[in-house]
């Protein structure tokens, strides 16, 4: 079959859309780009905000436009808690959740190919599936948790993706070596709550990064995200003096007032997330420290929006992630405090995204003159504006502290590291 595959939400998504490419490709199926007319749409929702499921439906929608005929398979987070919603969609012929799209290989195989039940399949019970992104040689992103046990009031991750869960350490090892037998130089690792990894099993966050540090071929690691309360100062300090772990942290602040994060039911306070970040600081200064932040949750007041302001202003952070607060069906956010209405829900996220860019220049500024280690990239991200608009004589790369630096292309640098100098001249300007 010819088969179009089009991701939402997160890296962890992107991992396990990528893996499951992988198989159906190395099966004989054409891969083809999502707009493209295909015999088989895969669409890997989000259920994080009202947007991300309003943006599978389009992407349901234009599938069905491009290709009458085609069958179409949602999966995943939204598939996973709105099979019945999901599935009245026309066009709509299989949805599969958490639970059950990892065998979408072996449910191909099982179903004739030109027909596919309009059916869901959905159960309680979620296993854990090692998986990780190829089509690119340089980086890959690295599934290696998956679920929480958290319950925050907003979310409804937990009900989508279950309970906190992984590998041993050491098969995580084992998929870790396969992946640098693939050429991969940079790894991210991630997960829903990768801070719990091998909780369960009596292992540690920790001992995982210490074993993978020791892995041969791979050059970086980076830790897509990780919650303040299980960022321990061990952890802070072995990347600090690791060998591969780079001075890259995303951190989830959620709000930057202890009252709006008791609503939330997040398991620190503000005083706990600025020492998180002054230890950071303290051994890897040039470290480039990322934080999600939610605008216009209930009970934020103009008050303690203004403490928000306030709060991340006085923080060494570098840039923000800001989602825009939204009802999420079945979480206990919705008998919690005062509404508040979406137009100045959408004032609060516009604030946010201007702090944001004013705390990036001001980090961007910090690295001027500095030499920094550039992993240098053979393709640039199709979903990068900056890089489509850029001259094919253009090579892209990440420094460690995650600065995106260009420079003329040169074949023999795919793939390698070089340490140069930042400017204003070779920093790709993401506006």
């Amino acid at each position: 079959m010819i088969i179009a595959a089009h991701t939402l939400g997160c890296k962890l998504n992107y991992a396990e859309t990528s893996d499951l490419l992988r198989r159906l490709s190395d099966e004989g199926n054409t891969i083809v780009d999502f707009h493209q007319k295909a015999d088989l749409y895969l669409i890997n929702t989000c259920t994080v905000t009202a947007v991300a499921e309003k943006k599978c439906r389009n992407a349901i929608r234009q599938a069905h436009r491009q290709n009458p005929d085609a069958q179409i398979v949602v999966m995943g987070c939204f598939a996973q808690v709105a099979a019945d919603e999901i599935e009245r969609i026309p066009g709509v012929t299989l949805v599969l959740g958490n639970d059950r799209k990892h065998l979408l290989p072996q449910i191909l195989k099982d179903l004739p190919p030109s027909f596919l039940p309009h059916s869901s399949f959905t159960s309680p019970s979620l296993p854990f599936t090692l998986q990780y992104s190829s089509g690119d040689r340089t980086r890959t992103f690295f599934k290696i948790q998956d679920g929480c046990d958290y319950f925050c009031t907003y979310c409804a991750i937990p009900y989508a993706r279950g309970r906190s869960r992984s590998a041993t350490i050491e098969e995580t090892l084992c998929a870790a070596r396969r992946i640098a037998d693939s050429g991969a130089k940079e790894v991210i690792l991630t997960g829903v709550n990768t801070g719990t990894f091998g909780q369960h099993q009596g292992e540690s966050f920790l001992d995982l990064l210490k074993g993978l540090d020791q892995i041969e071929g791979i050059l970086r690691y980076r830790i897509s995200s990780i919650e303040p309360n299980l960022l321990t100062d061990e952890i802070i300090d072995f990347v600090a003096h690791s060998r591969t772990f780079l001075p890259h942290f995303h951190i989830p602040l959620q709000a930057g007032s202890d009252h709006v994060l008791q609503l939330m039911h997040r398991r620190y306070d503000t005083a706990l997330y600025a020492a998180k970040l002054e230890k950071i600081k303290s051994v890897m200064p040039d470290a480039c420290i990322a934080a999600d932040v939610m605008a216009g949750f209930n009970g934020e007041t103009e008050e303690e929006f203004q403490k928000v302001l306030t709060f991340i202003d006085s923080l060494p952070i570098s840039y923000l992630h800001v989602f825009t607060y939204s009802d999420r069906p079945g979480t206990a956010a919705l008998k919690l405090g005062e509404k508040i209405p979406i137009p100045v829900r959408h004032e609060h996220t516009a604030r946010l995204l201007e702090l944001s860019e004013k705390k990036h220049k001001e980090f961007i500024a910090s690295q001027l003159g500095k030499t920094r280690p550039v992993l240098w990239e053979s393709t640039p991200h199709s979903n990068d504006q900056a890089i489509k608009q850029s001259s094919n004589q253009t090579m892209f790369g990440w420094t460690d502290n995650y600065i995106r630096i260009c420079r003329p292309y040169d074949t023999t640098l795919v793939n390698t590291i070089e340490a140069v100098e930042i400017s204003p001249k070779n920093i790709v300007r993401e506006d």
